[in-house]
């Protein structure tokens, strides 16, 4: 017995009659109603699998157009429904007519019983197959949304990262390859799933992977993935990045760290849009987009012979450069905010300020790690924090980026440098007091650390 749910429309009640008795036995739940306008006002009408469904209701009338009129409106009501049209007046135009409008089968009257048992367990099959699908594909859409869940923000509203979003809104609709350069912490991934998100792919998945983390040996297995047996620690067959993002887009960041060898290997999978699995012959057909990134200076790495030329042209049709956080004037203190709030919300630390002195500091400071490193700064200044002020002295910075130098200054430029610094630790960041002290003004003071910081 099956679990269907079957509902017999039909106006002659000995059909309904047999076809209850015949039916019961083989499935769930059988129910018949004699007319059609019943099924507007049918009780959990969306709970039924299949209706078999008279295509004649009014005497003396065989055009079968009552049948299909019902058939559309039980579609519009249910279309997830395997409808089964019955007839006593078999043509096969009429069939052909059932069919297009979503009909699953057509049955003659009078019917052959194992010839209808055997088209109503069809009829239930595809329905639960279609059901099954549908729920496959909600599964997946919901586990890309998963995956694709980006709590990062691009933050920010300096002339010099605008630059760089107008830039990617153009490539954006594109599916060109797109080459993200940049130094450590300025956000190249960032930029990367902002790409996927403004494109045509955006609702399929983003996959990104680190290049400089995966050994030589295991390249191929996991960017091309493996057939079971292919190595002893492949106990099943798995797919490889390149076939996990189809669809939509792989990202390839630390690009510059891979080896000759293995560069090779990439240059021909992307060119050719076809991956082989390790241990197998079997050619797999990939639809990506792709986006790398790297902090290394490939031009100079091709010069030297340490990066294949060809591909740098493969994956370089658009080079994005991401600026790094000193040159994104105006955007330190807006980082700084955004960071924390975020802080003070996860720590449990309402009401935290930055006083004048301290937004002072992280302005003048050059900032190697960018954004990564402001972002730590921040946390640690909220958790290590005492009262509801952050003063200078909560950020654990080297104002101005100072070196220690054991024989002392050997420049003026030096001298100034420790002078400057010195002058600021010894008045707690202060900067107002920093250059009373040294005797120059505050802005005199801030220019020559701005100098200095590049």
């Amino acid at each position: 017995m099956t679990d269907a749910n079957i509902l017999v429309i039909d106006d002659n009640k000995s059909v309904l009659s047999a076809l209850e008795i015949l039916l019961q036995f083989e499935h769930k739940s059988v129910q018949t109603i004699s007319n059609p306008n019943q099924i507007s006002s049918f009780p959990n009408l969306k709970g039924i699998d299949i209706i078999l469904l008279d295509m004649n209701f009014s005497a003396g009338v065989n055009t079968g157009n009552e049948g299909l009129y019902w058939l559309r409106e039980i579609k519009k009501k249910a279309p997830h429904i395997s409808v089964i049209m019955m007839t006593a007046y078999g043509a096969i135009d009429l069939a052909v007519e059932a069919l297009k409008e979503g009909a699953s089968d057509f049955i003659l009257k009078p019917w052959n019983n194992e010839r209808l048992l055997t088209t109503v367990k069809s009829a239930y099959e595809l329905r639960k197959s279609k059901k099954e699908i549908t729920q496959l594909k909600q599964q997946e859409s919901n586990l890309k949304q998963l995956i694709n869940q980006n709590k990062n923000y691009i933050v920010g509203t300096s002339k010099a990262l605008n630059s760089v979003l107008n830039l990617v809104q153009k490539v954006a609709k594109t599916d060109v390859n797109v080459l993200v350069t940049g130094e450590n912490g300025t956000g190249k991934e960032l930029i990367a799933r902002e790409l996927h998100k403004r494109s045509a792919r955006n609702n399929e998945v983003f996959i990104s992977v680190d290049m400089g983390s995966i050994s030589e040996n295991l390249f191929e297995s996991e960017l091309f993935g493996h057939v079971k047996g292919s190595f002893t620690d492949a106990k099943e067959d798995r797919a490889g990045k390149f076939e996990a993002a189809n669809g939509g887009t792989l990202f390839l960041d630390e690009i510059g760290n891979l080896s000759l060898q293995t560069q090779a290997k990439l240059l021909s999978a992307i060119q050719n849009r076809v991956v082989v699995r390790v241990g197998s012959n079997k050619p797999v057909s990939v639809d990506i987009r792709l986006i790398c990134a790297t902090n290394c200076n490939l031009d100079q790495m091709v010069a030297d012979g340490l990066f294949r030329e060809d591909l740098l042209y493969r994956i370089n049709t658009i080079r994005v450069e991401v600026p790094p956080l000193r040159e994104r004037e105006g955007d330190i203190l807006v980082l700084a905010d955004f960071y924390l709030n975020k802080f003070v919300n996860k720590y449990g630390k309402p009401g935290l300020k930055i006083n004048q002195a301290a937004q002072e500091k992280l302005m003048a400071y050059h900032w190697p790690g960018n954004i990564r490193e402001l972002l730590h700064t921040m946390e640690r200044a909220v958790i290590l924090s005492e009262g509801n002020v952050l003063k200078p002295t909560d950020f654990l910075l080297e104002v101005g980026n100072a070196i220690s130098m054991e024989n002392g200054p050997s420049t003026l430029e030096e001298m100034e440098l420790l002078m400057i610094t010195k002058a600021l630790n010894q008045n707690d960041g202060n900067y107002s007091a920093a250059a009373e002290q040294l005797g120059i003004s505050r802005q005199t003071l801030y220019n020559k650390l701005k100098k200095k910081n590049g």
